[in-house]
């Protein structure tokens, strides 16, 4: 499935990314944008190639920040979406999300 798809390839880049780092990984048609802080804390934006990769990072730096404020850093390692609440995250896709002009 898809949701497979991303979860497997986004452990995979995170793994073998170095903390303070930032890539762009081309897998199938899409391009995957990682982001690992020198805290550990890691994003990544999956997108096609048309998405800008600076919106990609301006997004993936705003919920890393906002996150690592609101969830307790002893919850990171062990979290997940149901043990972690992050309501913003909504928020921020949908914020961020292009609008197809064609409808």
């Amino acid at each position: 499935s898809v949701q497979e798809f991303m979860t497997f390839t986004s452990q995979l880049i995170v793994e073998r990314s170095e903390l303070g780092s930032r890539a762009s990984v081309k897998e199938q048609e899409y391009l995957c944008h990682v982001y690992v802080r020198n805290d550990g804390l890691a994003g990544v934006v999956i997108a096609d190639n048309e998405y800008p990769q600076r919106v990609c990072f301006t997004l993936l730096d705003k919920v890393l920040d906002e996150f690592s404020r609101q969830v307790s850093k002893i919850d990171w390692p062990s979290g997940s979406p149901a043990t972690i609440s992050y309501a913003a995250l909504d928020g921020y896709l949908s914020k961020f999300q292009v609008r197809d002009p064609r409808g």
